[in-house]
């Protein structure tokens, strides 16, 4: 007798907590048990020899699941690695029962269960071991630059409380002799050099990490792709690796206006009636990607219609001439937009966020090679 089970694992760095179901003919589930085990693989492994050994003759077809969140996708690696079917469900998109919800271990074990019985859930798009790799370089990457931006603010700080105030461009080498040669008392010296000596230490190793990111890009599965997202005003290798790895297959969305709904650059709605009601962005989705794609539009807000810089002309050099024509229009049709809505009286930053929501389209046709 051929039995489907359906295993769902509520996972903490604690412990697992493990139930396993078999889903009935008429949508309900027949709970068979629930148990709390150690935060390891071989646990689960153990749990579904278990059920095997309840079902001795029987056939069994197991799907085990978990939803995302701090652990990654190493559970997942490792169940596939013995032949275990693991699927991540997306918290935002399970079926979650109506009314007060009490919430323990054991419910989400269960509820979690009931999702993969009955496929209330969107599953995850797990990446491959080397675009995790190279996500975790590029956000390790981004980490450091947020930490040079914050010690930037702290210098500027420490130098406005003791009665100094550039005015001029800061942080190029003239900003950097006159922090070295105004007059401060000993102390305040040693503090403020202390400083300096960080802010170059830390911009040193932000150039190695980027000289490195470069040489990521032209590893085989990237070269190509990489060239193509070049070839958009704004977007050059960091964002452009970042968003081949962050996204994975692109293919998985049908429509190009799908991924800007990945990313949370789609308006919400809260429609009654006749009347519709537009909301802010959802926000829903990959964070990372929806900055990288904002501050993407921001550089085509201050672009001009209808020029090419020398440096985009560089970046496009040796791309087959069907792609460059299709950023073209790209780049072209963006510079407009924004700069039709700004003096149609729409603030900055929706016109930016408007852009930005376009050009995760046209990302998605170039990776997907819908530029016709």
């Amino acid at each position: 007798m051929k039995r489907i089970l359906k295993i769902g694992a509520d996972v903490h760095s604690s412990n697992y907590t493990l139930c396993a179901v078999e889903p009935l003919l008429e949508g309900d589930v027949n709970e068979l048990f629930t148990v709390d085990v150690e935060p390891r693989y071989q646990e689960i492994l153990r749990f579904i020899e278990k059920l095997k050994k309840r079902f001795p003759g029987d056939e069994l077809s197991i799907t085990c699941g978990y939803e995302a969140g701090c652990l990654g996708y190493k559970l997942f690696h490792d169940l596939e690695a013995h032949d275990v079917k693991c699927v991540i469900l997306a918290p935002s998109t399970m079926e979650v029962p109506g009314g007060k919800r009490i919430k323990t271990d054991k419910r989400d074990a269960l509820l979690i269960a009931k999702c993969l019985a009955k496929g209330g859930f969107s599953a995850v798009h797990v990446p491959t071991k080397n675009d995790e790799a190279v996500r975790d370089y590029l956000r390790m990457r981004d980490d450091h630059k947020q930490s040079v931006k914050t010690l930037k603010q702290q210098i500027n700080a420490f130098c406005l409380r003791h009665g100094y105030k550039y005015e001029r461009t800061k942080w190029t080498q003239v900003h950097m002799k006159w922090l070295r040669e105004i007059e401060l008392s000993e102390i305040d010296r040693e503090t403020l050099n202390s400083y300096l000596a960080t802010y170059g230490l830390m911009t040193d190793a932000l150039e190695r990490y980027d000289a490195r990111i470069e040489e990521l890009s032209y590893m085989d599965e990237y070269r190509e792709k990489v060239q193509k997202l070049r070839c958009f005003v704004g977007i050059k290798t960091h964002t452009a690796l970042s968003l081949i790895v962050e996204t994975g297959d692109f293919s998985r969305f049908v429509k190009g206006n799908y991924y800007g709904s990945f990313v949370g650059l789609v308006p919400g709605e809260d429609s009654s009636g006749p009347h519709t009601n537009r909301c802010p962005i959802t926000k829903a989705g990959n964070k990372h990607l929806r900055t990288l794609l904002t501050e993407c539009a921001q550089a085509i807000g201050r672009s001009r219609p209808g020029y090419k810089s020398k440096e985009l002309k560089s970046r496009q050099k040796g791309c087959p001439p069907e792609i460059v024509a299709y950023a073209d229009r790209a780049n072209d049709r963006l510079r407009r937009k924004f700069h039709k809505m700004v003096y149609r009286g729409k603030h900055k930053n929706v016109a930016t966020t408007a852009v930005a929501r376009e050009l995760a389209c046209f990302v998605w046709g170039m990776m997907t090679d819908n530029i016709a």
